[in-house]
């Protein structure tokens, strides 16, 4: 039930190359009565299409996915239930009431799973910790980017110094921007320019708060755009977010031949490196602006600082993620 035009504009693009369709049923982000008939619009349509494979990404297409999956397998309809987690219910707390809720979910649903793929080893490990070693299979896989997005992305001779680019909610930090980057004018001692571009529930307290603090000329808000368009508009690249798993707009910052600045969260340090100077400590303005105000004022910054391209190409490409994605598939394929 999130999303916007731009969204819709990128599910226009892929749906030529789905064979079995498009199939789009609203759910909404916490669990509701509501989450019940979107289980049973799913498995009506998922029923007709008689699918070999049902993955599930994050926690609600997770357990869609597994007891649709297994549904059908009592209907003696053979399907293999592969799960991928992606943050969602391992945001919890596990000295909270609903985190240990939803993790012995997680556990009962185990029982409904033949694999787990999970995209960065500090999901893995999340998951290990909180709910345990998982009782199904499981394997660990990249997120990858096309050969084609390998391709640098001048900026345009009206970009600014920094961009945001992503969902306008404070999970994903844009609130840390704004005072990091009053906090970085400060330390260079001039005027700077930026950008935040997105769509998201937060959307209006974030431009209040621009207008309150005076960088209605300086920080401007743009709805969400092809990242390709936003990437020209500055070579720096900030992901603030308080929480993660292994976010594509850090990959596709890099592939573009971007700067990125990133918090310590997640994936993330496993493509930038444990100890980057990129990386910062979620939620502290002060960190990220020290490190925001290096990258606009230390000499050849991004060449000490960014990882080195052709090794991050060989590690995080979408050929090997599929290759090994196909592969888990293929080893829990039944005949039907």
């Amino acid at each position: 039930m999130t999303g916007s035009a731009h969204e819709d504009r990128l599910f226009e693009q892929i749906t030529p190359y789905l064979s079995l369709g498009l199939h789009r049923t609203p759910i909404a982000r916490s669990v509701g009565f509501g989450d019940a008939l979107a289980l049973y619009k799913s498995f009506e349509k998922i029923k007709s299409l008689r699918p070999d494979v049902l993955h599930g990404h994050g926690a609600k297409g997770g357990v869609v996915a597994r007891i649709i999956g297994s549904a059908l397998r009592a209907k003696r309809y053979r399907v293999a239930r592969i799960y991928s987690p992606h943050g969602g219910s391992l945001h919890f707390s596990r000295s909270s009431l609903s985190g240990c809720g939803v993790f012995a979910a997680e556990r009962l649903l185990e029982h409904l799973t033949d694999a787990i793929v999970f995209v960065c080893d500090f999901e893995r490990q999340t998951y290990e910790a909180k709910i345990g070693v998982p009782r199904c299979a499981q394997r660990m896989i990249y997120n990858g980017i096309n050969d084609r997005d390998f391709v640098a992305i001048p900026t345009r001779s009206d970009s600014v110094h920094f961009i945001y680019v992503g969902m306008l909610r404070d999970l994903k930090g844009p609130d840390v921007f704004i005072e990091a980057f009053a906090r970085t004018e400060r330390k260079v001692g001039h005027p700077l320019s930026a950008l935040i571009i997105g769509d998201g529930p937060d959307h209006d307290r974030y431009r209040d708060m621009i207008e309150q603090r005076g960088f209605g000329r300086r920080i401007a808000l743009l709805p969400a755009m092809p990242v390709k368009e936003a990437f020209a508009m500055s070579s720096i690249v900030v992901v603030p977010s308080r929480a993660e798993a292994m976010p594509y707009i850090v990959l596709e910052a890099l592939a573009a031949g971007k700067s990125v600045i990133a918090t310590r969260v997640g994936g993330i340090p496993e493509v930038l490196g444990a100890n980057s100077d990129a990386l910062v400590e979620p939620g502290d303005a002060e960190d990220l602006a020290n490190v925001m105000a290096r990258a606009v004022t230390a000499p050849d910054w991004h060449g000490a600082t960014m990882p080195d391209r052709q090794a991050f190409k060989t590690k995080f490409s979408a050929s090997a993620m599929a290759d090994q994605t196909l592969t888990v598939y293929r080893e829990h394929l039944t005949p039907h």
